[in-house]
């Protein structure tokens, strides 16, 4: 009999879905919507508690509660005795021994799921090829090489476990000194925010040994600065377990001689990592692929997995709370620590290989030099997805420095992942709602958040976002910054679903949305633009205050120029900024365009940063009938050496090239003997490698070589860039609107 039972229930388990599963384990009964008619009276089948278990809700009780989930996870948290088919689940749980979780393991069981399950909206799907515009696609369209580990969906719930002993979390997180305490703890007043958004920011400038001229900011009434110690203490910087211990093997790549005993950060992650962990916005424009970029990633992933160990072993130590006091109604005002959705750190990079670097630290840091791996599910997959063959670049590639550091790797632009971290495992794809970080592409961002009237969109998991962190912001310059602004315009909106949320659990200043309040964004970049400093002074209202790196260029790009050239900047002068495009444009064609269209004057280059500004100049051009040619970044190859060859040979006068084509290419374009720069390039750099370029093809025309570069007063920044900041304040200053600067003299 008792053979023919659990062969009976085994048979009832294998016709349930994984939602069925949930419902029976939580709630004793299979839900009435999936009852079976028949003409028999089928018997609910009742999962027993045990002795020891909470039986003081009534059963009218647990009806008026269906609606909260944290009722029931209380009740399942009494749980001793779990059921058989639990059991099962949990050995076959226990045997994933290193964590590379292959495809093949359970395709059939996760294929049925996925099959039947329609909560697709909450999983994210990873196609690039995905249309603009879609939501997350329905899980049932998916191939079963899709594996998303839904089997391990309970060993990565924050519901339904509990802090282990040895993590240490528990004493940490009531230190009254952990920043992180302290931010969140942090109580805001209604007063307090409508100054701060009424009220001018009141700044403090400070110079640090290794950061600079650093500008601290805060729109609300206290604003606190601070200096850098000498000496650094991990056991101050209230690192979780077991960072403090990973955190010296994951960087020491970075450290050498006398430096590696005495502290464990070099002396630029020391002061950056103080003002993260002060919980501060902060923008630092000087971060290079070639210099320091891995340096800077290794410290705010130290920054990110930090926050994320600290708030999980908070929501975990409560559960344990929750259980052992068994709490009555009106007691759950001690136990808010968490936001209205899962993620709590979105990370924007630019390429995939970024995404795998990433990854690669988050798993160094949880498992150092101990002999006991991680748990990390789908790793094979994430390394084929974002991995590259180093087989595939061509070898006899021949490209600047800071080109092949920065497109290195793999180079795909749109993608976004979940990672669910909980203590010693790490779950990549996690569906985005059951994600605890976000790592993702401004494209791939765009594509699930969508636009105003589509459908099919969704932007909720970035509602309770605690810590931004936007890297090689300047890239986004180069592929559509758009989309960086779209992303910062829905973020920390109030949800439209609630998501399954515990609304007792979640803190009050995400309840009134003041989450943008507490939000910490790290901004990362290479120079210092105009965009890039709207984006942090509009969208970092941060209580805790801003710190920015304002250091000024002292000598300037044209410094690298090696050829001799006569530079020729003539100032525009424009209203405002608004008219700075059309005053530009008019200035050209009137002033500066008559003066090449002479046949003498043939072999010129017009260097376009805007792609706007590219088509108007192309459609004048066509229209006055100019002998002209162009590349653009979506010029096909075939067209870009037809037009490479047309301007060498002489054939076409006026070649117009835009700096998104450089930027991608870096192409030396031969034949250039005059040079004018429609506007001052977005990369100082940009400026000398340009010039360079006349050199190329020299045929004793050095002579007759020259340079014009336009600019106006809203140029400021760009100008001190490229000329140093002293010349830049002289030319401005000056009523001259004219001034030339020869470089390359013997």
């Amino acid at each position: 009999m008792g053979k023919r039972r659990n062969r009976g229930r085994s048979q009832l388990l294998s016709t349930m879905t994984k939602k069925q599963k949930k419902h029976l384990r939580d709630f004793g009964e299979e839900h009435p919507f999936y009852d079976r008619v028949s003409k028999k009276e089928v018997k609910p089948q009742i999962c027993q508690l045990s002795e020891s278990s909470d039986t003081s809700h009534s059963e009218s009780e647990s009806e008026s509660e269906q609606e909260h989930v944290s009722g029931y996870h209380r009740l399942l948290a009494t749980l001793k005795n779990v059921s058989e088919e639990e059991e099962e689940e949990e050995e076959d749980d226990s045997d994933v021994s290193d964590g590379d979780i292959s495809d093949e393991d359970g395709d059939e069981d996760v294929q049925v799921e996925e099959e039947i399950d329609k909560s697709a909206e909450t999983q994210e799907p990873d196609d690039p090829k995905e249309k603009d515009g879609e939501g997350p696609p329905d899980t049932s369209q998916k191939s079963p090489e899709e594996f998303t580990d839904a089997k391990h969906e309970s060993l990565f719930s924050l519901e339904t476990n509990f802090l282990e002993e040895d993590s240490g979390g528990s004493s940490s997180q009531r230190a009254s000194q952990d920043p992180f305490q302290q931010h969140v703890n942090k109580e805001l007043k209604e007063k307090d925010i409508q100054a701060a958004a009424s009220n001018s920011p009141t700044s403090q400038q400070l110079k640090w040994p290794t950061l600079g001229q650093l500008v601290f900011s805060s729109k609300f009434r206290k604003m606190e600065t601070f200096k850098p110690p000498k000496d650094i203490d991990l056991k101050s910087l209230h690192l979780q377990k077991p960072l403090e211990s990973t955190w010296g093997k994951t960087n020491s790549k970075f450290l050498s001689g006398p430096q590696k005993s005495n502290s464990p950060f070099t002396p630029l992650q020391k002061e950056l990592f103080l003002v993260m962990n002060s919980y501060r916005d902060l923008f630092y424009p000087e971060r290079t692929a070639l210099k320091n970029g891995e340096e800077i990633r290794h410290v705010y992933c130290l920054h990110a997995i930090n926050h994320v160990l600290k708030a999980n072993a908070q929501v975990l130590a409560n559960n344990s709370r929750r259980r052992s006091q068994k709490l009555g109604v009106g007691e759950d005002d001690d136990f808010r620590d968490q936001g209205l959705t899962r993620p709590k750190v979105l990370i924007v990079v630019p390429f995939r290989e970024a995404a795998l670097r990433v990854v690669q630290l988050f798993i160094s840091l949880l498992e150092g030099d101990s002999k006991k791996k991680i748990i990390v599910s789908n790793k094979k997959r994430f390394q084929g997805e974002y991995g590259s063959d180093p087989e595939e670049r061509p070898p006899n590639l021949k490209r600047p420095e800071d080109y092949e550091a920065v497109f290195v790797g793999n180079i795909d632009d749109h993608f976004r992942i979940g990672v669910a971290i909980l203590q010693r495992s790490i779950r990549l794809y996690a569906p985005f709602y059951s994600s605890d970080i976000l790592i993702a592409s401004p494209l791939g961002l765009r594509t699930i958040i969508g636009g105003e009237g589509e459908k099919k969109r969704d932007f909720d998991f970035l509602s309770s976002v605690e810590l931004l962190i936007i890297d090689q912001a300047d890239i986004y310059l180069m592929q559509n910054w758009e989309h960086v602004l779209h992303l910062m315009n829905h973020m920390n909106l109030l949800p439209l679903d609630s998501h399954g949320v515990d609304f007792s659990r979640v803190r009050m200043w995400s309840l009134n949305n003041w989450s943008r309040y507490y939000r910490q964004t790290l901004l990362f970049g290479a120079l210092q633009d105009a965009q890039i400093n709207s984006v942090f002074n509009k969208h970092c209202v941060n209580a805790q205050g801003q710190v920015a790196v304002r250091n000024v260029p002292v000598t300037g790009a044209i410094s690298h120029v090696l050829v001799q050239l006569p530079h020729v900047f003539q100032r525009m002068e424009a209203q405002d900024l608004a008219s700075v495009i059309d005053a530009r444009f008019h200035f050209f064609v009137n002033k500066i365009l008559p003066q090449y269209r002479d046949a003498v004057m043939s072999h010129t280059l017009i260097y376009v940063p805007s792609y706007f500004d590219f088509v108007r100049l192309r459609n004048y051009f066509k229209r006055e009938e100019l002998n002209f040619t162009h590349i653009c970044e979506y010029t096909q190859k075939s067209g870009v050496s037809r037009a490479r060859h047309f301007f060498l040979q002489g054939e076409k006068q006026f070649l117009l090239l835009t700096e998104r084509f450089h930027f991608y290419k870096r192409y030396t374009i031969k034949g250039i003997r005059n040079l004018i720069f429609y506007e001052l390039p977005t990369y100082p750099h940009f400026y000398s490698e340009v010039c360079n370029m006349l050199r190329a093809t020299s045929r004793g025309e050095e002579a007759t070589w020259t340079c014009t570069v336009l600019y106006s007063k809203y140029d400021a920044q760009r100008l001190a860039a490229v000329v140093g900041v002293e010349r830049a304040a002289q030319m401005l200053r000056s009523p001259k609107n004219v001034h030339l600067f020869i470089t390359g003299e013997k």
